[in-house]
């Protein structure tokens, strides 16, 4: 109304329109209508009072009347409309009272109501009340010797199993018994992992378990609709085959058996083994990728020059001109590719005789020292950086990452790793057969080529006097 007084435009937009009660015409109307509510309390006009009695909002009368009764009569009187300023007056008369309930502490005693609470006060339960204090005071001593004594028997039951798993990890390193926080086994890419720890929050622990050095993976488990997270600690073996989706079986501390599929991994050094053969899988996986490269390009050139050589058909096959006839067959351009060929051929096999050489030239108990350099020349280094890395694994940041505070350096050197993860082997008596009835018969040429190169070895030799004169 202040506002219509300020400008008398503003009633008509601040008042609802014709349309919102033509929307309300189709509905089943009552006082207690949310759609009613929203609409204003009373009429809007240029300085206009509150009315408390009559042109109110019917979603709003029992409202104003409990107003009128219980505030502004007490108040200010018995009267039928209220200016903002005796509105402003009530307020500024309430904020002491609206202040001191704020404050008010909070009592179990105030969900009863002020009319139970004096009828408790009336009723003569005080003495009662007193009596059951003093009886409880009789037996104090009594009642504390007895938590005094649960409390030494939860000590003796469970002190010695909570010293040996957080101070010491005795039943983690003697493997006579499980950690308190192994969860289970995980039978994954065959293997088993015994050191297994649950997880809340794979994103969060997997950032701070990485300073651990173990190979981790983190596996979302499933059981007759119940989910829980693990990660598992890959000790042994090689990481080729374990990738997000891998699916395995995960069996917890009762017994109970999980679906469990890999969601993670954090890829760590897992074996001594497994880093002597890294330098040739990267090598075998590089020249892999690159023959790939190589035949999607000739493959995507091929079905370029088929796409032209379509195309150049269609447009000349209206103005066909006579045929030229076809080049005769020139001899020195392919004696030229078969001198390249015999070239690159007696390249590789100046090479092994090189190799052949060298190794004739050694004593017979030098030649297995020679190749045992040549391989430790390629494998070392990296075996070396995977030893260092295994010797450092430590099992603290996979525990502090769950919300444990471990101060020592709960290392896991490679023999004790080892023993946390079974590889799977054959039964006893058992035997692997190779034999495949629908193998790939082999092809005869690489024979011929290996031939080839020997050869070309041995007449590298001959020409270089390795035979004699």
């Amino acid at each position: 109304c202040q506002l219509a007084a300020y400008d008398a435009r503003a009633a008509v937009p601040l008042s609802r329109s014709v349309e919102d009660y033509q929307q309300l015409a189709g509905q089943s109307l009552s006082a207690q209508s949310v759609d009613i509510a929203i609409f204003p309390l009373a009429g809007i006009a240029a300085n206009k009072p509150l009315s408390l009695i009559t042109n109110i909002n019917p979603a709003w009368q029992a409202s104003m009347d409990a107003l009128r009764l219980q505030l502004v009569t007490p108040l200010l009187g018995n009267k039928e409309s209220l200016t903002a300023a005796e509105w402003t007056g009530l307020c500024d008369k309430l904020a002491a009272f609206d202040a001191w309930q704020a404050g008010k502490p909070q009592s179990c005693a105030e969900p009863l109501g002020i009319v139970r609470v004096r009828e408790l006060l009336a009723g003569g339960y005080k003495p009662l009340l007193d009596e059951l204090i003093a009886q409880d005071k009789a037996v104090e001593i009594e009642v504390k010797a007895i938590h005094a004594v649960e409390r030494l028997l939860r000590y003796k039951r469970d002190l010695y199993v909570l010293v040996n798993n957080f101070v010491s990890f005795r039943n983690f390193y003697t493997g006579k018994e499980k950690g308190i926080f192994q969860v289970g086994t995980l039978y994954l890419d065959g293997r088993s992992c015994e050191l297994t720890v649950k997880v809340d929050d794979v994103v969060k622990h997997a950032a701070y378990a990485n300073m651990s050095g173990v190979c981790l993976a983190y596996c979302d488990c499933v059981r007759n609709g119940g989910t829980m997270s693990i990660a598992a600690a890959f000790m042994a073996g090689d990481s080729d085959y374990l990738m997000p989706g891998r699916n395995g079986v995960f069996y917890d501390r009762k017994g109970q058996d999980w679906d469990a599929t890999i969601v993670r991994i954090i890829d760590q050094p897992i074996s001594i083994r497994q880093a002597f053969w890294s330098p040739y899988k990267k090598l075998s996986r590089a020249i892999g990728e690159q023959l790939q490269k190589l035949a999607a390009s000739k493959a995507s050139a091929a079905e370029g020059n088929l796409t032209a050589a379509a195309i150049e058909h269609g447009k000349s096959v209206a103005n066909a001109a006579p045929a030229t006839p076809k080049p005769a067959f020139d001899v020195g351009k392919f004696a030229g590719i078969f001198a390249a060929m015999g070239l690159a051929i007696g390249a590789i096999g100046g090479i092994l005789a090189s190799i052949v050489a060298g190794l004739l030239g050694l004593k017979l108990w030098q030649m297995p020292l020679a190749i045992i350099g040549l391989l430790l020349l390629i494998s070392g280094p990296a075996m070396v950086l995977a030893g260092f890395k295994l010797k450092r694994r430590n099992l603290a940041p996979i525990l502090d990452a769950n919300g444990w505070a471990v101060n020592a350096r709960a290392r896991i050197n490679i023999p004790f790793g080892t023993s946390l993860t079974g590889l799977a082997g054959l039964p006893d008596g058992a035997h692997r057969s190779l034999v495949d009835p629908f193998a790939d018969k082999k092809p005869v040429w690489p024979y011929y080529l290996l031939l080839l190169v020997i050869v070309g070895a041995l007449l590298g030799m001959y020409f270089m006097g390795y035979f004699g004169a």
